[in-house]
């Protein structure tokens, strides 16, 4: 275990004890991220920096934000945590992101691209109306700098009238390589540090410049970090690192995008659902000149490189740039293209205006393919892709739909190709193939049927696995039930629930209970006999930890939904 030193043992090391300190950390990182999973090559990284910062500033008293969230383990080990670090992202250990429940250290919560600069200045401003005495720090990525959201932000810094450091690791990746004209201006910035129009841009925003420094250097930091120190006295300051992902690693150094986020040692993996997307939308590009794909900075792990490759001159990559990839889809959608949008279903929320105002306000054939829905588990709260269904089931001109298998999203994506309307396709990481038939939009599948009173109406391939463990535990009870693939949110099958005889309706989804399914359905049966269960995920945010553990533990219970049938049973 790594031996945690505080801030005056920090400042007793030579430059040579520190330079060996910080390899041991590296040796921490690695070990532990190979058992229990995590950012590896984004935290690597920024060993030397974060150890400077621990040396020069007095955390927790002065705080730091960190963009994101995934590059904070070495300010973990240097906080108090170092004997939990082999509990990370373990249910019931540390968490992989900050997490102000866990330690004071921590002065806020991060795990999505941008936010940090906008936090740091609304603790910095909390702090001058509080007349109180400390410093505050924004450590942001490069790939984050592509955000709309950082620039709001630096607008604000002469309205604000306040003091940041602000501290841009630049080491050309997000979790792909950085694109876009931002990256390039920091690339020139780097080969040419004394670019003075570049550097006038950043003054002009209320910012004294510094740059570019190497980052991976402990003893360039240790110098740089206290004159920027001194600076903040006279206003906020942005200081350019240029570092390399994945330092010290020769693997992670070589393969950063690779390495940005590791499965633990010995883990089990099933087949990922966009390796499906990639397959059959580069299919369907083939014999369709009109489909084009956009991602988010985040082309490798939405499966989308293959098709990259294949139509380079029809894939978009915008970079961390949510809600200007709706407004983009839209908008090529509106002259006749075929826009397919690959995201995780917790960044889809930061475009949630677009969805409504841009691409369903204008009805138009718009593909949504929301990967990581329902519970992810091991990155937690900001992660979890349990509000997608919920956040898309009121929006008019818009389909949603939650497949079976991979074998039934592949027959969507097909389906979706010659729709000309807004559309939605939620799946979880990975499942199945499967088998599946040709779907219609607004059709339910029924799975088994009973002359039972009762129906449950399950929706995506977990939630329908759980469903049939039910009923295999029911059937040996002797109870039974009608069994139905709700594979459509928006718009419901109503021919099915009309004649559905049953009394007892039962839905179950892996999304939050409120606004989901069970929602839609309890609204369709309003004012009617039925009587209607959701199972559905608790109203609450899901910390980290194992999928199905959590799922069990946060309202997916098998032997709840069990117990529920018996009771409907013994009512007839």
């Amino acid at each position: 275990m790594l031996k945690e030193l505080n801030r005056e043992q920090l400042c007793a090391l030579s430059s040579q004890q520190l330079k060996e300190y910080c390899e041991d950390i590296r040796t921490e990182i690695v070990h532990t991220v190979a058992e229990c999973g995590g950012h590896l090559s984004s935290n690597l990284g920024v060993v030397e920096l974060t150890v400077a910062l621990h040396r020069v500033f007095d955390f927790p008293h002065d705080k730091i934000v960190f963009d994101v969230g995934h590059q904070c383990y070495t300010h973990k080990l240097l906080s108090g945590r170092a004997n939990r670090f082999s509990t990370l992202r373990q249910e019931g250990g540390l968490s992989g992101f900050p997490k102000r429940s866990e330690s004071e250290f921590d002065c806020y919560e991060t795990g999505h691209a941008g936010t940090a600069l906008s936090a740091a200045l609304g603790i910095a401003k909390a702090r001058d109306l509080l007349g109180e005495n400390y410093r505050v720090i924004a450590l942001v990525g490069d790939g984050s700098f592509n955000n709309g959201l950082i620039y709001e932000a630096l607008n604000s810094i002469h309205i604000l009238e306040t003091s940041v450091l602000f501290i841009l690791n630049d080491n050309g990746m997000s979790i792909s390589p950085t694109v876009g004209g931002a990256h390039e201006i920091l690339d020139e910035m780097k080969r040419e540090p004394f670019l003075r129009d570049d550097i006038r841009l950043f003054e002009r925003f209320g910012l004294q410049y510094m740059g570019v420094y190497n980052g991976n250097d402990i003893c360039e930091m240790l110098s740089v970090l206290e004159t920027a120190k001194q600076k903040l006295q006279n206003g906020s300051v942005l200081l350019h690192l240029s570092t390399k992902k994945g330092q010290g690693h020769p693997f992670c150094e070589n393969a950063p995008d690779r390495t940005h986020g590791i499965s633990p040692h010995g883990g089990t993996k099933k087949k990922e659902y966009s390796v499906a997307l990639g397959e059959e939308l580069t299919k369907l590009a083939k014999e369709n000149e009109k489909i084009v794909a956009v991602t988010a900075a985040m082309t490798d792990a939405l499966g989308l490189r293959n098709f990259f490759n294949v139509f380079p001159d029809r894939a978009f990559d915008v970079g961390i740039c949510e809600e200007h990839a709706s407004v983009l889809c839209a908008a090529m959608a509106s002259q006749g293209l075929k826009p397919y949008y690959a995201i995780y279903s917790t960044f889809l929320q930061r475009a949630f205006d677009e969805i409504i105002h841009d691409v369903c306000g204008q009805d138009l054939p718009v593909t949504f393919c929301i990967d990581r829905a329902g519970i992810t588990g091991a990155d937690g709260e900001t992660h979890q892709g349990v509000f997608d269904l919920s956040y898309l089931s009121f929006i008019p001109n818009l389909t949603v739909a939650i497949p079976k298998n991979i074998a039934e999203f592949r027959e969507l994506i097909k389906l979706s190709a010659d729709y000309s309307h807004p559309f939605a396709i939620r799946y979880p990481r990975d499942g199945a193939e499967g088998r599946a038939n040709a779907v219609e939009i607004g059709k339910f599948e029924i799975l088994h049927s009973s002359l039972s009173d009762i129906i449950v109406l399950a929706a995506g391939e977990r939630c329908i696995s759980l469903a049939e463990n039910v009923l295999a535990d029911a059937n040996m009870q002797g109870l039974d039930f009608t069994l139905v693939n709700a594979r459509f949110l928006r718009p419901l099958d109503r021919e099915l629930l009309q004649n559905a005889t049953q009394k007892y309706v039962i839905t179950i989804e892996d999304n939050a209970a409120i606004g989901g399914l069970g929602d839609a359905i309890n609204r369709f049966y309003m004012g009617g006999n039925k009587c209607i269960k959701a199972f559905g995920l608790n109203d609450t945010f899901i910390p980290h930890g194992e999928p199905r553990a959590l799922s069990q533990k946060f309202g997916l219970s098998k032997e709840e939904i069990l117990s529920y049938i018996g009771k409907c049973n013994a009512r007839g």
